[in-house]
């Protein structure tokens, strides 16, 4: 599959920063670092933070106006004096396929003129054509369905699936090509919500519901860090570690006791959710998984483990808090954030020297993926390289073999 992007757009920024992490840490020194930013330049337009959010907002905000000119077109092409069931469905359906189809081909010549780069315009393109595409599966289905009592669009329902598989395949195929990593979390809750309209067809398919969700976080997680192993990982760096996280915590929400009864109770149409069966586990999978969590990110070490795990501890807190209430809301809040901030300061003070293998400084160590190796990259870009020796060795003169009388090399 064609990426869209410039593949070593996104290997130099990663070699730039960090060769900027080195520096800082002073192990690089100032005309090294402007060796390999020479040698590695970023020849896309990227704007900062603010900008691109202006330029999210701006061009999505043009990209629904001319749809909507669009959607008025073509319904004043339509016979006005006629009516019959579903054509607004069939106008609403053509205006969003050529929408989609043409802010993709507005999102690619961009791309190609003027080298955007995840730049807050090609973005809203993105998610937006992506949105009329998925819309544009919508109507045609809407229209061509069979009659069925109820709304289909419900998760168990057996027509679901003919609206989340070519949605899937559209979302599969934009990661791969765009490496967008909110695109990349849509594909996964999407064969989330599959994986449950399986389940849920068959009787016991609830029961066993939160166990396959924690399965297939499982399953992302090991493909994830396969995927990570390839040459094109700095492609989609943001993507794995986005998707990282996601398996982390919906394997932790899949266990957690609050998540599953209440949506027990909301797939059964209970207005008071009830005791659930192996409440025990659920128990146990609450408690215990946040603290798995920080073990893990603090003896790897790593970071999206232990933010995790923090999240996933006071989720834990909150599960408890809303079966069980102890003292009133605001007394509670304000004890717990007092006591975090005493913890967060004692932790700081403790571990302003290393201990443990833990210190308090800011992390300023580069990434140690295959392909960044900032040593080899230091001499590959700054020393000079020798002339190439004669075959064998040659005695005499110091040509070869070592500093001699003419003290050479």
């Amino acid at each position: 599959m064609r990426k869209i992007y410039n593949p070593a757009w996104a290997h130099h920024e990663a070699m730039r920063q960090a060769a900027q992490r080195w520096h800082r840490a002073g192990r690089l020194p100032q005309p090294q670092l402007e060796a390999i930013r020479a040698a590695y330049p970023l020849d896309f337009y990227r704007p900062t933070i603010y900008l691109r959010i202006l330029l999210f907002l701006l061009v999505s905000l043009a990209y629904l106006v001319a749809a909507g000119l669009l959607g008025l077109f073509i319904y004043s092409l339509t016979d006005t004096h006629s009516y019959h069931a579903g054509r607004e469905t069939l106008v609403f359906g053509s205006t969003f396929l050529l929408a989609a189809l043409a802010g993709q081909f507005v999102l690619l010549n961009l791309i190609r003129t003027s080298r955007l780069y995840h730049a807050g315009s090609d973005q809203a393109l993105l998610y937006l054509s992506l949105g009329f595409a998925a819309a544009t599966v919508f109507c045609f289905l809407e229209v061509g369905r069979p009659p069925v009592e109820g709304d289909w669009l419900t998760l168990g329902s057996a027509y679901l699936p003919l609206l989340l598989v070519p949605v899937l395949g559209l979302l599969l195929l934009a990661t791969v090509s765009y490496a967008d990593p909110l695109v990349a979390a849509a594909a996964y809750l999407t064969t989330l919500a599959l994986l449950a309209n399986l389940l849920l067809r068959f009787g016991s398919g609830r029961l066993l519901l939160p166990f396959a969700v924690m399965a297939a976080a499982v399953g992302l997680y090991y493909l994830v860090r396969r995927l990570g192993r390839r040459p094109d990982y700095w492609y989609y760096r943001y993507c794995l570690l986005t998707l990282k996280a996601l398996a982390l915590a919906t394997f932790y929400l899949g266990g957690n006791y609050l998540m599953v009864r209440e949506a027990n109770a909301a797939l059964s149409g209970d207005y008071v959710s009830r005791q659930i069966p192996f409440a025990l586990i659920f128990y146990l999978l609450t408690a215990l998984l946040p603290l798995a969590y920080l073990a893990h990110g603090l003896r790897r070490p790593d970071r999206v483990w232990l933010l995790t795990g923090l999240a996933a501890l006071a989720f834990s807190g909150y599960t408890v808090r809303f079966y069980h209430s102890v003292l009133p809301p605001a007394v509670a809040s304000a004890l717990i954030g007092a006591g975090l901030v005493a913890l967060m300061a004692l932790a700081l003070r403790y571990l302003r020297t290393p201990r443990h293998g833990l210190t308090a400084d800011p992390d300023d160590a580069p990434s140690e993926r295959p392909g960044l190796n900032l040593e080899a990259l230091i001499v590959a870009q700054t020393a000079h390289a020798p002339q190439a020796p004669e075959p064998g060795f040659q005695f005499g003169g110091g040509q070869t073999g070592g500093g001699g009388a003419e003290g050479k090399w």
